[in-house]
């Protein structure tokens, strides 16, 4: 059972066994624990799923897919539902931990990937198939062309792991790009500060990334107003997501942000 992948959903067909098994085998899923599978398309994962765990909800935009879906699983909870829109807490109701799984479409990953990380304190893992380009700059350390905002956001939020890579060959169609398995852990305890002002500030610093913090910063606040304690002679880049964290919480105590 197939259909024609939509351009508009950003639809890739995970198609390699290899590589669906190695996704189903790395979720650290336990009796008890809920799997919910985002754009699970026609199913291909979603059979290694169901062979593995008890608790699986998937959700699906498309009806063409959700049609095949009812058709080859008899007792999957299939919900109707835009990735975006969906309700986290709600999911996780009545469970151990909450794990996550997806084939992202490219198109919407960072979008996905920060909805994920707003509702950290209910979810456990995730597994999210992305572009290798947007995972290694999840991933990437300071000093390094890649590190930015999403390195900064998403290390002080969970542990991002690169697993593997996967060809643009294991997918029908053929995407442009190439792939790879990414695994956040949401382990990381409350921030000092909310992930508004996080993202307030990390944002502006990397918005003019080539200019010493002192100046980039100018948008939140003057050069006579700095803060003690941090280098902002610093470019962006240079500085570790932690001390992100710190100043957001140093521009909150002063009433800079609120």
């Amino acid at each position: 059972m197939s259909i024609k992948p939509k351009k508009s959903l950003g639809q890739h067909f995970l198609t390699d066994d290899n590589i669906i098994a190695k996704i189903a085998d790395a979720i650290p899923a336990r009796e008890g624990d809920r799997v919910v599978e985002i754009g699970p398309g026609t199913g291909a994962l979603t059979e290694s799923l169901v062979d593995q765990y008890k608790d699986i909800i998937a959700v699906e935009l498309d009806q063409r897919a959700i049609e095949i879906l009812e058709q080859k699983f008899d007792d999957l909870e299939i919900r109707h539902e835009n990735v975006l829109d969906i309700d986290w807490e709600e999911l996780s109701i009545g469970k151990e931990k909450t794990h996550v799984v997806g084939n992202l479409p490219y198109y919407i990953t960072s979008q996905i990937l920060f909805s994920l990380l707003e509702h950290r304190e209910v979810l456990s893992t995730a597994l999210l198939m992305m572009q290798k380009e947007v995972a290694e700059r999840i991933v990437a350390d300071i000093r390094t062309k890649d590190y930015g905002i999403l390195s900064v956001q998403t290390q002080l939020m969970a542990t991002p792991e690169i697993l593997f890579p996967v060809s643009r060959h294991c997918f029908s169609p053929q995407p442009n790009v190439e792939s790879a398995v990414m695994k956040l852990t949401f382990d990381k305890g409350a921030m000092e500060c909310s992930d508004k002002n996080l993202k307030t500030v990390v944002r502006t610093a990397f918005n003019q990334r080539r200019k010493k913090l002192s100046n980039a910063l100018k948008p939140i606040i003057s050069k006579e107003k700095l803060p003690d304690g941090f280098d902002f002679d610093k470019r962006a880049e240079a500085w570790e997501p932690p001390l992100y964290e710190k100043l957001t919480a140093q521009f909150v105590e002063d009433g800079i942000l609120t």
